[in-house]
């Protein structure tokens, strides 16, 4: 049954990914509906022809990519229950050390290597696109670097979080999900505080914008927005990619805006300007701290979920997945599945408030800087330097974009123009 079930798995997984490869390179539209044709939306008005075929190709492939990395994960975990390797870590934590209180760190090691070898690949591949056409500019050792980075800071976080939830699954077989949600609240937000201060140098390096007039026009912006900020910070991303952008992370007295140099050496003080008047829209209207409360509340929902689903699956396949009880640590990658499935089903409801929030910080920027030629030219560099799609597929949309398309982006820009020429 176990091998029968196995099959099946990989044999949906290849369907699944032959129904997004069609999707994608066979059926998805790229033309841009006609009404747009010649606005500054179109991309033929500022791509030349070799950049809108490299777009297309580009996008098409990383969106496949995008398709098949999540659902490759539940494979992976799947099939390690189903062959008893997750029988055989616990095996193998419990013949190396006598003291059971390193038995879980062991089995972790030995479960996040192997899900972290089976992904390398895909990984690989999605770099090394990204090297063809450009985007990348990052080394492979320095690659490397940045996945066992990756590696050791999941590993670290799940250390913490697993031996609290086997724990509070043996006190409580019933209302451990939610304890583990209300633990969970405070090590978020901490989280969060030391991202900027700790998790992010640890990939690249942050210093205070070393453009001292262009901080001044920006303080003089974030003053105007009754925001106490001191610093703007730059971060050398240009060792790895020649795409551009700028964010807000953290929360508190840790909260940064920053700026990665790619985008001080490709736009103008005026693009350069808007940008940060949108991350300042983000900062006025808190979105950081909705995303928050927005992540805690589903995390509550999920978390139930996974609750009713593990119990559902060990009832009816516990046999097969080698699981006599959802307490025992062997149940790792179903909780893991689980929680992935159901991150990606609710990432189209995540990325539609998330494009709201980006749809409300641009009309921000726009209103606080008046200036619409510098916002439609930078994100047409954006567009350029990122190769991004314009108008991409709807199933795409849905799932990958957390900023609206540019098409909608742009356009907006466009009616405020116009409004306001008129005015």
């Amino acid at each position: 049954m176990a091998r029968k079930m196995g099959v099946y798995a990989v044999l949906a997984f290849v369907l699944y990914g032959l129904f997004f490869y069609w999707y994608l390179f066979q059926f998805a539209d790229p033309k841009l509906p006609f009404e747009y044709e010649g606005t500054n939306a179109d991309p033929a008005t500022f791509l030349n022809g070799r950049e809108l075929s490299l777009s297309e190709e580009y996008s098409k492939i990383r969106n496949l990519l995008f398709f098949l990395s999540t659902p490759l994960e539940w494979l992976i975990y799947f099939l390690i229950l189903l062959f008893g390797l997750s029988k055989a870590f616990k095996r193998w934590a419990e013949d190396s050390v006598k003291h059971k209180l390193l038995h879980t760190p062991i089995y972790l090691f030995w479960l996040s290597l192997f899900a972290f070898i089976a992904v390398l690949p895909l990984s690989y591949i999605s770099y090394s696109l990204s090297k063809t056409y450009h985007i990348s500019t990052q080394s492979f050792p320095s690659w490397m670097k940045d996945e066992l980075i990756d590696f050791w800071l999941n590993y670290a976080t799940w250390l913490i979080i697993v031996p609290v939830l086997y724990w509070l699954m043996r006190k409580s077989q019933k209302r451990w999900w939610l304890y583990l949600w209300i633990l969970s609240v405070p090590f978020t937000l901490f989280m969060m505080f030391i991202q900027p201060v700790i998790i992010d140098p640890l990939y690249n390096d942050f210093y205070p914008l070393k453009n001292k007039a262009l901080e001044t026009k920006i303080l003089t912006l974030a003053d105007k927005a009754h925001i106490p900020a001191e610093h703007v910070f730059e971060v050398n991303m240009s060792v790895e990619t020649n795409a551009m952008n700028a964010y807000v992370s953290g929360i508190g007295s840790n909260a940064r805006i920053v700026l990665w140099d790619t985008t001080l050496n490709k736009l103008s003080d005026e693009q350069i300007l808007f940008i940060m008047a949108h991350e300042m829209g983000h900062y006025v209207e808190k979105h950081i701290y909705w995303g928050i409360a927005g992540y805690l509340l589903l995390s509550l929902f999920g978390l139930y979920l996974t609750y009713r689903l593990m119990n559902w699956a060990v009832a009816r396949f516990g046999k097969e997945l080698k699981i006599s009880d959802t307490k025992d640590i062997r149940s790792l990658p179903l909780f893991y599945m689980i929680i992935s499935m159901l991150l990606f089903a609710s990432s189209p409801l995540s990325n539609f408030v998330s494009r709201y929030q980006e749809t409300r910080a641009d009309t921000y920027a726009i209103e606080m800087t008046k200036n619409p030629d510098a916002a439609i030219t930078s994100f047409q560099e954006l567009t350029r330097n990122g190769l991004s799609q314009v108008n991409p597929p709807m199933l795409v949309k849905i799932f990958r974009y957390t900023h609206p398309p540019m098409l909608d982006r742009i356009s907006k820009l466009e009616e405020y123009e116009v409004k306001h020429r008129t005015e």
